[in-house]
């Protein structure tokens, strides 16, 4: 399993050994403040680990593994060692072992990948991946130099009030360079993915109610300038959550199906992912790829991995839920899905092809601006979601016969990237 480099020095992509089973999993209330509430960590977890065991129909004590997708409990909460709070949700994990994953917004992703990893191997048949984070502990500019330690400290955050709204102004600077991009295009993100939040009963702005000028990229009092070009409605939410969900080796899963009635073909699994790491200032990555058609280039190749690994391509996909932590994030998504040609992502925007009732719907949960980003628990959020459209059980944001999915999380600029196909087998 895995990348490597060949004898000639270029990387490979080796196939999936065998396909990662989701039997089941659980999203809290993205809308809550359990801060306001007098809740914390141990009650995040607890909700999230028991509910997606009910949802799997499983036992505490069938789970022999855990790992956990955090990026920052230690400086939002002071509190670190998530792992042993995986244990405090259910006695009977006592024992279990576990283990706390951090790469800043793509930390859930690469809990899922290290559980993914040890199912494959052979060493365990069933894992439980939680995502938490508890972010709602601190007023929103404390909060901004929190999330700014994905970034290259200091050399990124000295002198900026926001580095993350900065940095992604600084990307739609890149493409505004070598394509040209229009903020209406963006604020059209914006309205997409907040008008899909609306069906989904856990999003964070469900119930938020907007005005027309809520989206107009010149109005600075109802949508103020946050840093550069980045304006409120381009930026996702300051969110607390927990996501889990419960991954089974085929083995396992063919037993599960049998005892629960079910047809294999119709268990969600993963059969293609990407994974890549760049440099980690955006600099120095747009530098690198300034003479290339994309502007992330290893984000593209993390996409084509996965899609590759699992044996499909552009057109094999009925959705996506992509990292819209600012709409050029998903701008960029856009294009390095191979949706346009680079530098048009304003096309598949102005055809309604991403709309949730386009041809290739992106974000129908109303992904992390809509949905909420409590950033450790995001991408674990995103496997959860397209398990449940290609299963057919998303209730409203459901994507018509949706059968195979896609997700891209990213952490930090971009210096992390990870993508998942998600499909049922029949």
């Amino acid at each position: 399993m895995g990348a490597g480099v060949g004898l000639g020095g270029e990387r490979r992509v080796s196939a999936v050994a065998s396909p990662t089973f989701v039997l089941g999993g659980y999203q809290s209330d993205f809308a809550r403040n359990r801060t306001r509430e007098g809740e914390g960590f141990l009650e995040l977890c607890t909700e999230a680990v028991h509910g997606a065991l009910e949802n799997a129909r499983l036992d505490a004590t069938e789970v022999e593994v855990g790992h956990v997708g955090n990026f920052a409990g230690g400086l939002y909460a002071g509190q670190g060692h998530l792992g042993g709070f995986l244990v405090e949700a259910d006695r009977a994990f006592t024992g279990l072992p576990t283990s706390r994953h951090e790469a800043a917004c793509a930390s859930g992703s690469i809990a899922v990948l290290s559980a993914m990893a040890d199912l494959e191997a052979g060493r365990y048949d069933v894992a439980i991946v939680l995502g938490v984070e508890l972010m709602r502990t601190m007023n929103g500019f404390e909060s901004q130099k929190v999330l700014g330690s994905a970034a290259w400290v200091p050399r990124e955050t000295e002198g900026v009030d926001f580095p993350w709204p900065q940095l992604f102004s600084d990307l739609g600077d890149e493409y505004d360079r070598r394509y040209g991009i229009d903020a209406e295009h963006l604020m059209a993100i914006a309205r997409s993915n907040f008008d899909n939040a609306t069906r989904n009963p856990n999003a964070q702005t469900r119930g938020w109610r907007f005005e027309e000028s809520s989206f107009d990229p010149s109005d600075d009092d109802a949508n103020p300038v946050v840093a550069g070009r980045i304006r409120r409605q381009d930026c996702s939410q300051v969110t607390d959550g927990s996501v889990a969900v419960v991954l089974a080796s085929p083995h396992f899963a063919e037993r599960w199906a049998q005892r629960n009635g079910t047809a294999i073909d119709d268990v969600a699994r993963i059969t293609g992912w990407g994974h890549h790491t760049s440099r980690m200032a955006l600099a120095d990555k747009l530098a690198d790829a300034a003479d290339e058609p994309y502007v992330c280039p290893h984000v593209r190749q993390t996409i084509t991995d996965a899609m590759r690994r699992a044996k499909t391509d552009l057109d094999g996909l009925d959705c996506i839920e992509t990292h819209d932590c600012f709409t050029t994030t998903q701008y960029l998504a856009i294009d390095h899905f191979g949706i346009t040609a680079p530098g048009e992502s304003w096309k598949a925007i102005e055809s309604g092809t991403t709309a949730f009732d386009g041809s290739l719907p992106m974000n129908p949960s109303g992904g992390l601006m809509g949905g909420g980003h409590p950033v450790g628990a995001s991408g674990v959020r995103m496997l959860l979601d397209q398990t449940k459209q290609v299963t057919g059980t998303a209730g409203d944001y459901q994507v018509p016969d949706a059968r195979r999915a896609a997700t891209l999380n990213i952490g930090g600029s971009a210096t992390t990237s990870v993508s998942l196909i998600v499909e049922t087998g029949g």
